[in-house]
């Protein structure tokens, strides 16, 4: 059953001229942003050959690349989830789900995985512009491929925050204002500064600075296991907010 929903979500996404609008923007901001990396890398060449430890076309194109998507992502992803269980509630359908014979569980797993289906098709979209770069250059792949694990729990964590939130209210657009103003802030806790043992938490609930760390090509599992969690909270959370809703009626 979890398949059969995240099929029915994800076709229903591409059905959508809001997803294939997200797609078409995304990628334009990321392709620009790309080229831009790419020349600047060509004018500064010269004099990174005379460094010792030089940074390489990993670190000056892609890196930069990935970290742009996950701020560019961080705006688009509230405008699909709001709808998700939203905009069931209000129009009514999700009293379907309600009395169908499937768990609470299934039902939200199917959305998050319909919705990363669709994330999925947006992260091999950009990663093929750093990987054409192997045609005329040497890529560190395994920073790549930390950044780009990175970038898709990133994704992850801002899925299962919005649905959480899309469950909690009938009004997509309300969904999407706070799915973005928690993640904004989940992205610019440790901004504020403070004593240190409170920097050290901010530090921690901090999405970006987990996120930067695999970006550097730093596999660390306290940042891999920082996102589990952070996923696992929030789709938890959407549950027991739907078991409730659902004893309701």
């Amino acid at each position: 059953m979890i398949a059969v929903i995240a099929d029915r979500e994800f076709r229903a996404l591409f059905g959508s001229p809001l997803a294939w609008a997200i797609l078409a923007v995304v990628q334009v901001l990321l392709a620009y942003i790309f080229l831009t990396r790419i020349q600047l890398f060509v004018e500064f060449q010269p004099r990174l050959l005379g460094l010792e430890r030089s940074p390489g076309l990993t670190d000056i194109v892609v890196a930069p690349l990935f970290g742009s998507a996950g701020i560019v992502l961080l705006l688009v992803a509230p405008m699909l989830t709001m709808r998700m269980i939203a905009e069931e509630r209000r129009t009514g359908t999700l009293r379907l789900l309600y009395a169908a014979p499937v768990s609470m569980l299934e039902i939200v797993l199917g959305k998050f995985l319909g919705l990363m289906a669709f994330f999925l098709v947006t992260l091999l979209m950009i990663a093929t512009m750093p990987l054409s770069l192997l045609l005329g250059g040497g890529l560190d792949l395994g920073q790549f491929a930390a950044g780009f694990l990175g970038l898709g729990l990133l994704l992850a964590a801002f899925v299962a925050v919005g649905l959480f939130l899309s469950s909690v209210t009938d009004h997509p657009t309300v969904a999407g204002i706070a799915s973005f103003g928690a993640l904004l802030l989940l992205w610019i806790i440790e901004w504020p500064g403070g004593s240190e043992e409170g920097a050290g938490l901010f530090a921690y609930l901090s999405m970006a600075r987990h996120f930067q760390s695999l970006l550097k090509g730093v596999f660390n599992s306290v940042d891999v296991f920082y996102f589990f969690l952070l996923i696992a909270v929030f789709l938890i959370l959407t549950v027991w907010r739907l078991d409730a809703d659902r004893l309701q009626h």
